[in-house]
């Protein structure tokens, strides 16, 4: 049995769960989330827990039952609490901006990056080299956050780039100085 799997999902009052047709429904004020469950794994809501069952035990339904299972706690925890992740931008003159629901990057290049921001998503620049992504969809704050840091990753030599807070970047020592 799936260790994570087996566990269950505490849901809150003010979340709304529904069940039907092999798809899970999750409503909250902040919105609404969707899953598709793959047949032979089944979703029982009792009591205000959500358990994640599997029909047999086979390779496929003991490999995804445990995904399943966090799928749909991520969607709890994302309508109730939310997601955040936190760039910073190292780099002398590189600055981040908010134009309407657009993240302008002044990156070093020869021209600013327009990256428009998708729906559900809520991001803000607290100061000129912040960027701040939030949202209640685990995935779309991570991949959002990713396409913002691939423009311009943070290189070893200066450290300069975009990076997320908190993430440490070796240095290394450059040609004058290795030998």
């Amino acid at each position: 049995m799936s260790r994570i799997g087996k566990e269950p999902i505490a849901v809150p009052k003010e979340i709304k769960v529904k069940i039907e047709a092999g798809t899970l429904l999750v409503e909250s004020s902040k919105g609404k989330l969707s899953l598709a469950i793959p047949s032979g794994i089944s979703l029982e809501s009792k009591d205000g827990f959500l358990n994640v069952s599997r029909a047999e035990d086979t390779k496929f339904l003991r490999s995804i039952h445990g995904t399943i299972r966090m799928l749909a706690s991520n969607m709890v925890e994302g309508l109730s609490k939310g997601f955040k992740k936190e760039l910073d931008i190292i780099g002398v003159g590189y600055k981040a901006q908010m134009k309407g629901k657009s993240l302008i990057l002044n990156i070093g290049f020869s021209h600013p990056v327009d990256m428009p921001v998708p729906e559900g998503l809520k991001v803000s620049t607290p100061a000129p080299t912040k960027i701040t992504v939030e949202g209640a969809d685990k995935q779309m704050v991570g991949e959002f956050a990713a396409k913002v840091r691939r423009w311009y990753p943070p290189e070893p030599y200066k450290g300069k780039g975009i990076r997320y807070t908190g993430e440490e970047v070796r240095k290394k020592l450059g040609k004058a100085l290795a030998k």
